[in-house]
Order: structure tokens, then C-alpha cells, then sequence
């Protein structure tokens, strides 16, 4: 083992308000460290952090957040009423089911209901 996780930080041009949005999607309390890095420290799991960076976001994700849900439609729902958007639709398998979502900045996550995670 080379080390062990600390946090997943999210590139974006808001720390403040994006660390808000995720609080609301998440829980737990978000901690300003400065102008250009905002953590977000929720009740159950890793900490994830929010740095200032200019450039904007242009592609897909390589890497993305999976928020396991109790019904995909109700949080759907949820999270577009604090400011995300679908994109593209429910996809549902063997293993459950999944909803691709993009925060306020565009940044890809999914919303998954099933025994194991469902990635996009």
C-alpha cells in the first residue's frame, strides 16, 4: 500500500457555492478554508473538496460521485430543485438502476439504487 484516501476534490470555479449544493445533497457541514478551497465534510464517508480553478470543465468526467438513493425519480427530482440537471435518462439492469446528473457546474454524478454501484 502506497497510502490510504483522503478526500476527492472537485475542480471548479465556485468552491463556496458548489460545497453549498453538494451539503444540501450529502449532509454534513462545509468548512471554507480560504477564497479557493472549501471542503465538504459529510456526516458518513470522505470529505470532498472544492478548489478554485480557471479554466472551465469541457468533457466527460473520468472520474465521478455515486450517491446511492431510495428512489431514483424522488431524488432526481431533489437535486434538480438545488440546481442539477439530468443527463440523458434512467438506465435500469440486472443490478438496479442509475441517473446520470451534472451539479451546477457541470460536473457528472449518479444517483444509484441497487445492491452494488452502478457507474456511468
Amino acid at each position: 500500500m502506497i497510502g490510504r484516501l483522503d478526500e476527492v476534490v472537485i475542480d471548479c470555479h465556485d468552491p463556496l457555492h458548489l460545497a453549498e449544493f453538494w451539503q444540501r445533497v450529502l449532509g454534513g457541514y462545509v468548512v471554507r478554508q480560504s477564497h479557493e478551497w472549501v471542503a465538504l465534510e459529510p456526516p458518513t464517508g470522505i470529505t470532498v473538496s472544492f478548489q478554485l480553478v480557471p479554466e472551465a470543465k469541457i468533457v466527460k468526467n473520468r472520474v465521478h460521485l455515486d450517491i446511492d438513493v431510495g428512489d431514483l425519480e424522488e431524488a432526481a427530482e431533489a437535486a434538480i430543485a438545488i440546481g442539477a440537471s439530468r443527463v440523458g435518462e434512467v438506465v435500469y439492469d440486472e443490478m438496479g438502476g442509475f441517473q446520470v446528473m451534472a451539479d451546477p457546474e457541470g460536473n457528472e454524478f449518479c444517483l444509484i439504487n441497487g445492491p452494488t454501484a452502478i457507474t456511468a
